[in-house]
């Protein structure tokens, strides 16, 4: 029996961007129970905030940059500060997951999501913002046009809205979540952000 390794995240969940690299690292040292059929990962997406146009408040701005601040001195991810003095942004990043959505399609769902992150925390774009996201998807070599027409799709038929509704189903309530599903059975994965060994452990020994 195949198990799956249920990966949850937002692209623009600045906790996601501290985790890349572990995640990385245990994709990585996962791959030989890939390649033995005895494992699969499915990414799903989070959902963190719905769609929205109205300008973020102050004090959110300054909560979420002291959590950048705390995720750079904790973990030493890179953050490109000038986001909060020259973007307008917004608690909206639904955009961003149906933007990965689309490109899932296509098989890039991971190049989309990565360069979702390195626009928003390193090249102070924000995601929010459909122009972004085009850029986006031109960088992983989508055309512009399909790209926003799929957008619209998915918006349309709300199938972001469906997949949230998995993930909570799943319990899935954090991101990034980590969770082993084999047969029926659910086993959580504990997140650890520096090192992938003991989730590699956990996961080995879930399927011995």
């Amino acid at each position: 029996m195949t198990a799956t390794l249920i990966y949850c995240y937002d692209p623009m969940c600045s906790w996601c961007w501290g985790f890349r690299p572990t995640w990385t690292q245990l994709q990585k040292a996962l791959q030989p129970l890939i390649d033995s059929q005895q494992l699969t990962i499915q990414p799903i997406l989070g959902g963190l905030a719905i769609d929205s146009d109205v300008p973020m408040p102050e004090e959110m701005k300054e909560k979420l940059e002291n959590t950048w601040q705390n995720i750079q001195s904790s973990l030493g991810s890179e953050f490109n500060f000038e986001f909060w003095r020259t973007a307008t942004p917004r608690r909206s990043t639904y955009p961003a997951c149906r933007a990965c959505y689309v490109a899932r399609d296509f098989g890039l769902e991971e190049e989309m999501y990565h360069a979702i992150q390195e626009a928003y925390y390193l090249q102070a774009q924000n995601p929010s913002d459909l122009d972004t996201l085009s850029t986006c998807a031109e960088h992983i070599g989508l055309k512009a046009e399909g790209f926003q027409k799929a957008m619209q799709h998915v918006k349309d038929e709300q199938l972001l809205e469906k997949e949230i509704n998995q993930a909570r189903h799943l319990g899935l309530n954090s991101f990034p979540s980590l969770t082993l599903l084999l047969g029926d059975h659910l086993t959580p994965i504990p997140l650890d952000y520096k090192d992938h060994t003991n989730m590699l452990e956990n996961i080995k020994k879930t399927l011995s």
